[in-house]
């Protein structure tokens, strides 16, 4: 569960039933998270609620603050509970690009597979 999580209504009255399911669905995606991250990772969800032309729309606005990138995801459908869904998918595969892009071991051998390349297309030193 991600320890820092702030949700905000924006015309909106947040029950108890509806805070739960947002902390039950976007809480758990530290799981995609490397230990590291996890420790300083900050989520911020802003629910609102505006009304169009053609009915009611609900806005899901998520920004998670990681130590090298911030990940912000917008979502708006007829429904809370949908535009949550969605927005937890989104930041799932927003998550998983961030976890392959900073994982240590990953980067060390894409760090040392490009010198290796470098040096056996050096040309052979005469003797």
């Amino acid at each position: 569960m991600i320890a820092r999580m702030e949700l905000k209504g924006v015309h909106l009255t947040i029950d108890d039933k509806l805070r739960k399911y947002v902390e039950r669905k976007l809480g758990s995606l530290d799981r995609f998270l490397s230990r590291h991250s996890r420790e300083s990772a900050h989520l911020e969800i802003a629910l609102k609620e505006s009304k169009a032309k053609g009915g009611k729309q609900c806005h899901c606005d998520v920004t998670l603050h990681l130590p090298h990138e911030n990940i912000i995801i917008k979502e708006s459908t007829v429904n809370m509970y949908a535009a949550v869904d969605i927005a937890e998918a989104k930041l799932k595969m927003q998550l998983k690009k961030y976890k392959d892009k900073h994982d240590r071991r990953k980067l060390q051998h894409r760090l040392f597979s490009r010198r290796r390349t470098r040096v056996e297309n050096l040309p052979a030193p005469e003797l």
